[in-house]
């Protein structure tokens, strides 16, 4: 008898991966600095001269509202330069037309004194009669003087400083003209009064 037909066998699986052994770990040699998380200054360690402090624990919030945008600066105060003009205009203005009225006065009472040149002789006793007005004449011109002195200086300050430098522009142009305003119209309506008394007296004789 022949032997009886045996099934084939099956093939054979490898066995499943096993994962290698760990490698033995080696110790650290002796003395050496271990490691861990989180970097730490050693004790007594000193930042370098100049180096920037940081604080410990890393920056913190400033406290408060935090950033707030700068007030703008308030602008300078024109009072100066306006009280510079105000004074200029009166020493320009005001001043040569009390002086101007004073000097018609003048001239009207004692013409021949102004046309034969009497008053610049130095001769006061024929200026009697208007002494009032030659008292009033002069009272202005100081007053003036004194008011084109203020405009001038306070209007120089005021341009330097900001503090209305438009208007004290302008008192330092008016207090400049001043002197010259109060002498043209003393002299002209001085003038014109010397006139009008001679016609007045030559009419009366």
């Amino acid at each position: 008898m022949s032997d009886p037909i045996q099934p084939p066998s099956a093939p054979q699986v490898p066995p499943a991966y096993q994962a290698p052994p760990p490698a033995p770990g080696y110790p650290a040699p002796h003395g050496a600095p271990t490691y861990q998380p989180g970097y730490q200054a050693p004790s007594g360690y000193q930042a370098p001269p100049g180096a920037y402090p940081v604080p410990v624990g890393g920056y913190q919030a400033q406290t408060g509202s935090g950033y707030e945008v700068p007030s703008a600066q308030a602008p300078a105060s024109s009072s100066l330069g306006l009280l510079a003009l105000i004074a200029g205009l009166i020493a320009a203005v005001i001043t040569p037309i009390v002086a101007g009225i004073m000097a018609y006065q003048i001239g009207f009472a004692v013409p021949d004194a102004v046309t034969d040149g009497t008053i610049d002789a130095g001769s006061l006793a024929i200026l009697a009669p208007v002494r009032d007005q030659v008292l009033w004449a002069e009272i202005s011109f100081w007053v003036g003087t004194v008011l084109g002195i203020f405009a001038l200086v306070a209007g120089i300050i005021a341009i330097v400083k900001r503090r209305g430098r438009g208007l004290g522009i302008a008192a330092v142009v008016v207090a400049a003209l001043g002197p010259v305003i109060y002498w043209l119209v003393l002299i002209f309506l001085l003038t014109i009064g010397a006139s009008a008394g001679a016609m007045s007296t030559f009419g009366g004789i």
